[in-house]
């Protein structure tokens, strides 16, 4: 039965499920607070498509970084603690999360969203014109400085062996031989043939326009303001644009959801992560392949022919503002893994900066809330938004349209 949907969020997860909404014969609303060329989280980052990174955000040794990492301001992880409840929360079920036992059980569920996604892109790719969101296919190359961070890296490329996905233990011979186009500086690393990566603002407005030419409505400098409730069904959200009702409401604000959901008395452990990153019009050399400095955790991505250089994570901040030494940090790393660059290939480079929303286990929240019949959430996928979208729209989707849905939900839901 065709439902009236309210997508609030205009970022690729709200597209993504509202593309696959009115694929289902829904009509489709997506609110977005910002104008047409809005920046979202996903806009400046690295576009990777990565089956791969099926371990969670949420992992052992994750804490004991971040704490190491504290007194540097040119870490790549860093904490912002915050007399806010919220935080606090938040923060205490992060760490209790950061442990191999539950990282082993979101391993299976990691690697189903992601290896269904991956397909999904190939689907996504025909849908919106061929090679309109550049989706390459030439796998994902994870570097190592050290042997032994090598040899942890060997324990996951087994296991990904073991999920059904190739990968391939390479030498630092073996690195030049797949890369012969640019110097790097490696003890060796691991292949991900499966892997991909678009360019994040083709994909958005791939999407933006799929979702016009599927009939569904985009309406721009929508801010939501409050909600209107009857029992168990929202009835209306309140925007600067006026009173917006509907039959099926899914919330898919990023970093802001849990803000945007408080009003109606409902939970979400959510924090942003800002992620920074630049891009160099004309770099002085150019990889093949979407590159992760895996000890610094840089992600390298050529993307046309510029070359998108990302990385840090700074928990707990709600703002965009630019912190330098986070940068000089990136490129103090990347040119280290890449010695044919200087820093003042950087000059004139106008950093771009994102908020990712983080749950409290590194898995994304996805499904309804007990206390309503008619609102649904997508959102906290952290480093995984692009790589998840296909997949959480699919989901939504075929959550809302009363269908068996494509992978277990049960892990996922908001209120875990």
């Amino acid at each position: 039965m065709s439902r009236r949907v309210v997508v609030i969020g205009g970022g690729v997860i709200g597209l993504a499920a509202a593309a696959y909404l009115l694929e289902r014969g829904h009509r489709v609303l997506v609110l977005e607070r910002g104008a047409k060329d809005h920046d979202c989280c996903s806009l400046g980052n690295a576009g990777y498509v990565s089956p791969s990174h099926f371990v969670p955000l949420a992992a052992p040794g994750v804490v004991a970084a971040a704490l190491r990492w504290m007194g540097d301001p040119r870490s790549p992880l860093y904490v912002t603690p915050r007399l806010d409840p919220a935080w606090i929360v938040w923060a205490w079920r992060f760490w209790r999360a950061s442990n191999r036992r539950r990282a082993e059980e979101a391993g299976p569920c990691l690697r189903d969203l992601l290896v269904g996604s991956r397909a999904l892109f190939e689907d996504l790719a025909s849908a919106t014109g061929g090679d309109d969101i550049q989706l390459r296919r030439d796998g994902l190359l994870t570097l190592f400085e050290t042997e032994e961070a090598l040899d942890l890296e060997r324990r996951h490329a087994e296991r990904a062996r073991s999920f059904g996905m190739p990968a391939q233990v390479l030498d630092a011979a073996g690195i030049a031989a797949l890369e012969p186009d640019v110097t790097l500086r490696a003890a060796g690393g691991v292949l991900y043939p499966l892997d991909a990566h678009v360019t994040p603002n083709r994909l958005h407005e791939a999407l933006a326009r799929l979702v016009s030419a599927r009939g569904g409505e985009l309406a721009y400098g929508a801010e939501v303001l409050g909600w209107r409730s009857e029992g168990r069904l929202v009835r209306a959200v309140r925007t600067t644009s006026g009173d917006v009702e509907g039959d099926e409401f899914v919330a898919a604000a990023g970093s802001w959801t849990a803000r945007l959901l408080r009003p109606l008395g409902v939970r979400l452990s959510l924090m942003p992560g800002k992620g920074y990153s630049l891009t160099l019009p004309a770099p002085r050399q150019m990889p093949r392949r979407s590159i992760l400095l895996q000890e610094a955790r840089v992600a390298v991505t050529p993307m046309g022919d510029s070359l998108r250089v990302g990385g840090t994570m700074e928990i707990g901040a709600f703002d965009a503002r630019i912190n330098p030494p986070r940068i000089e940090g990136i490129v103090r790393s990347f040119t280290r893994g890449f010695p044919a660059f200087h820093p003042r290939d950087f000059s004139g480079v106008a950093p771009w900066s994102g908020l990712r929303p983080l749950s409290h286990d590194g898995l994304p929240h996805v499904g309804r809330f007990s206390r309503y019949d008619n609102l649904a959430v997508a959102t906290g996928h952290a480093m995984l938004g692009v790589s998840l979208a296909p997949i959480t729209g699919q989901l939504i989707a075929q959550l809302l349209s009363g269908e068996p849905t494509a992978i277990d939900l049960s892990p996922l839901r908001p209120e875990r």
